[in-house]
């Protein structure tokens, strides 16, 4: 806990420099330069708003939630941030206007919203939903950005006349006391993640939205005297809490670089998945027999045709290539119910594509490959050095299993997938088969054909 102090003390100090400058007239000197102004707040909105398009992309890969909703609570106040910015006097619009006064308040209240819905712990079907609607939230938060940036630059109603701090100064201290709740309710929720995470990304979101709730108050309070250093804190604290996130994630291993604040579905989850495995028959000897240039051609040659049409033809996410093998899932963000038949399907298509490569190089292997189906825990795996999201239990280790039962060209399935295709899969009963570890023989089958979907 004592090593909270230093952050505690650093949370106090603004509050205190500006009830100083506010209470000491004197020392709360004015700085008005209008263009430095300008290309500083722009320049800091930007940098943020390609720091909160990175966490959202994490987030809509991963299906989180989490991740998407930070990302938009960055990109709102980086944004109204940019457009209290364009509204500098004397720049780009002339003269003063309420949007210059009004935007980053109005904005950080938004951004605010955005954090608390983040910080929910949401479940796998309602993470899912809101990942849905990504695309909907952000034309909204930018067609909401353009609105204002139309109207306040071009300096019409409600937003084309300056405002005194007595004309807005109850509004907004009651708009500004609902984002200081909300900001506070995000920073303790991360501050919690943090706490059973230990995860410094978790505690760097934690420390920038409490900064964003001080620089809420302050730049309210600070509305009589713009221009003072007293005003200029809040530009200060919004600056510092994005440069906490970025520094944060840029000290994370770039795999799986935000995984610190994953839901906890998304950390590790369980879910219903098929795994695709396969790999070349008779590669050993082939790479003895040949030399490295033609192992090398081959394998780029079969992954290169393989691969993209695993993931962008029936939506697999390929794990990884391990030598000769090709290790693909299917489901693993949960929003796959026809998993079993996109992978049996990707099986079938990956020895129709091997067989066509193989018409102009008849002496290179072919691949056995193996579909399976069951229940895993798909997560986080690994430290700064190497981290994966992957799957792990026994639906894994046998698919793996299977795969060393299928004839070379052939698919093998599993039982629970049998179940989960159409019923004019074409298939042959294999012998039944005694793994170890398990008291039950398995059954599995050779699958010789699916029909239309």
């Amino acid at each position: 806990m004592m090593r909270l102090v230093p952050w505690g003390i650093a949370l106090a100090l603004p509050l205190a420099l500006v009830i100083l400058l506010r209470a000491a007239p004197t020392i709360d000197e004015r700085w008005e330069v209008d263009p430095v102004h300008f290309w500083i707040v722009l320049a800091a909105g930007v940098v943020n708003g390609a720091l909160a398009i990175a966490i959202s992309e994490a987030g809509r890969r991963r299906r989180d939630a989490r991740l998407l909703l930070i990302g938009l609570a960055f990109l709102v106040s980086a944004g109204f941030l940019g457009l209290h910015a364009l509204a500098t006097p004397n720049v780009v619009v002339d003269g003063g206007s309420a949007g210059f006064v009004l935007a980053t308040p109005i904005g950080l209240v938004l951004a605010g919203a955005f954090a608390a819905a983040s910080a929910v712990e949401y479940g796998l079907d309602a993470s899912l939903r809101i990942v849905a609607a990504a695309r909907w939230l952000l034309a909204g938060v930018l067609a909401i950005m353009a609105l204002w940036a139309i109207v306040s630059v071009a300096g019409l109603p409600p937003l084309h006349q300056p405002v005194t701090p007595a004309q807005v100064d109850a509004p907004l201290s009651a708009v500004a006391a609902l984002g200081v709740v909300l900001y506070g309710y995000s920073s303790w929720s991360y501050f919690r993640v943090w706490w059973r995470r230990r995860t410094g990304l978790a505690f760097a979101v934690a420390f920038a939205f409490a900064l964003l709730a001080e620089a809420l108050i302050v730049a309210v309070v600070s509305l009589p005297t713009s221009w003072r250093l007293s005003w200029w804190e809040w530009h200060a604290l919004m600056a510092i809490s994005f440069f906490a996130i970025a520094a944060a994630a840029n000290s994370e291993w770039y795999e799986e670089r935000f995984s610190g604040l994953y839901l906890d579905e998304t950390l590790a989850g369980k879910r219903e998945v098929s795994v695709l495995f396969a790999d070349l028959s008779g590669f050993t000897p082939f790479s003895e027999a040949r030399g490295p240039e033609q192992v090398h051609a081959m394998l780029v040659t079969y992954f290169g045709e393989l691969a993209p049409m695993i993931d962008r033809e029936f939506n697999g996410e390929v794990q990884d290539f391990v030598g000769d093998q090709i290790f693909a899932i299917f489901n693993k963000r949960g929003d796959q119910p026809d998993h079993a038949q996109r992978a049996a399907r990707a099986a079938l298509e990956l020895q129709r594509r091997v067989a066509t490569i193989r018409a102009d190089h008849p002496e290179w292997p072919r691949f056995r490959a193996a579909v399976n189906t069951g229940p895993v825990l798909a997560g986080v795996v690994g430290d700064r050095g190497h981290r994966i999201h992957g799957v792990f239990g026994d639906t894994v280790n046998l698919g793996a299993r299977l795969e060393g039962q299928a004839p070379p060209g052939g698919v093998v399935i599993g039982s629970e997938t049998l179940a989960g295709l159409a019923s004019g899969a074409n298939v042959t009963a294999l012998p039944e088969m005694h793994v170890k570890g398990k008291v039950q023989p398995v059954q599995a089958y050779v699958l010789n054909g699916l029909g239309p979907l």
